[in-house]
């Protein structure tokens, strides 16, 4: 799973590292750009509900493969677009592919580790996503300068080869064996009209029947509605760091791609300390601990960098909030990957994290280009980030239930 998260974040960051280059090489304006990425991402989404929904039915080990496989195959076919609208139906079905990542991951670890480490190997597990950016930004300053964007975004579709092995060859989640064995003993006693409890009666016509509505369910709305928070908030705060950051630094601070690339790799690289913190304080504090430390820290660090004004400065107030800002994430997918039912785990997930995208990934970039496009630049935009996460860390310590050391069958069936 961590090969995984490593794959998803050198996707994220090798793409917003080179934008200024693919801005440039398709004669595009910032809102022609954010369209463009905006049609991908919203195509992207379909495969946040579509590969849970399928891993309800058939297992997470075989789509995870699947989607580094798809991974793989298509990095290639956007390095080589030859128009802009091909670069985009291109990435459109390259990031429906990852997107599997987002829920199938982390449900397979939370499925698999004890309940007293799934905050801290979840965490790790989403923490390799730091070394996929750091890689990505390696990868870019050295490639990208040298050759083009085009090559350095060909390096990671050969890299992932690799794991399309490693993944096939992951067990089973036990509690998705589990809970199909229950299905066909259920099913099977009621085919044949024998005894069955009013218990497994009533959680096998549940079961049987897996679908968008189940989320929606009275007994699923409470976390639902948690879940939602929490994904809503996560996106709109990454949404503007993550596809904006470099062209922010490249316009406005003045820095070469060789500059904001070698940011990037010590940026990811702190990034993993604080996921591992936020891991550890998940497990041995709580939940909330875990979210509220982390999100409290970036807000801070975040508004002393917009506001910094030498390289030094931006130096490091930046890497002081990618601890935090990056941090927050392993509680994020710790708390929709252990909230649901097995029974619906897959499918709750992929329409937690499908609305979390449409949220921050489709709907805020609007704000941000027209605070960028009213103002000349992206500081209001960037200024936006620091609210939202003290909004955040409000809303977990009122909203967010403590599951820290619970079994998934105690804190839903």
């Amino acid at each position: 799973n961590g090969l995984g998260w490593g794959f998803d974040g050198m996707d994220d960051v090798i793409f917003a590292l080179v934008s200024p280059l693919v801005i440039k090489d398709f004669s595009l304006s910032v809102p022609e750009y954010r369209s463009g990425l905006q049609i991908s991402l919203l195509i992207g989404i379909t495969g946040l509900y579509i590969w849970p929904w399928l891993s309800d039915r058939y297992g997470r080990r075989t789509l995870l493969a699947v989607n580094i496989a798809l991974f793989s195959l298509l990095m290639p076919v956007v390095a080589l677009s030859p128009t802009f609208a091909v670069f985009i139906a291109g990435r459109s079905a390259l990031i429906f592919a990852l997107n599997g990542e987002w829920s199938l991951g982390s449900m397979l670890v939370a499925e698999t580790w004890p309940a007293r480490l799934r905050g801290r190997v979840i965490s790790i597990n989403r923490a390799t996503w730091c070394f996929g950016a750091s890689l990505a930004g390696a990868i870019t300053g050295i490639v990208a300068g040298t050759w083009g964007w085009r090559t350095a975004v060909m390096v990671p579709g050969v890299i992932a080869l690799v794991a399309i092995y490693v993944r096939a060859t992951c067990p089973e989640s036990p509690y998705w064996v589990r809970a199909q064995d229950r299905k066909t003993r259920v099913g099977t006693a009621l085919a044949k009209g024998e005894p069955v409890s009013e218990t497994d009666r009533a959680w096998f016509f549940k079961a049987d029947r897996v679908g968008i509505r189940q989320v929606f369910m009275p007994d699923v709305l409470p976390s639902l509605g948690v879940a939602l928070f929490v994904s809503c908030c996560s996106c709109c705060i990454y949404g503007t760091v993550g596809a904006w950051m470099p062209l922010y630094l490249s316009t406005e601070k003045g820095w070469s791609t060789a500059e904001y690339s070698t940011f990037y790799i010590f940026w990811g690289l702190v990034g993993f300390f604080g996921l591992w913190t936020a891991g550890w304080l998940a497990d041995r504090v709580g939940r909330r601990a875990g979210f509220i430390v982390t999100l409290l820290q970036g807000a801070v660090f975040m508004t002393a960098w917009i506001f910094a004004k030498s390289d030094l400065l931006l130096w490091i107030f930046g890497l002081a909030w990618s601890f935090g800002f990056l941090g927050f994430w392993g509680p994020s997918t710790v708390l929709t990957a252990e909230i649901f039912p097995t029974r619906i785990r897959g499918v709750a997930n992929g329409v937690v994290w499908a609305i979390g995208f449409f949220v921050g990934f489709v709907l805020w970039p609007f704000a941000t280009v027209a605070l960028q496009q009213a103002t000349g630049s992206f500081m209001l935009a960037f200024l936006c980030i620091p609210a939202f996460m003290l909004a955040m860390a409000l809303g977990v310590w009122l909203l967010v239930p403590e599951h820290a050391g619970k079994e998934l069958n105690a804190i839903s069936v």
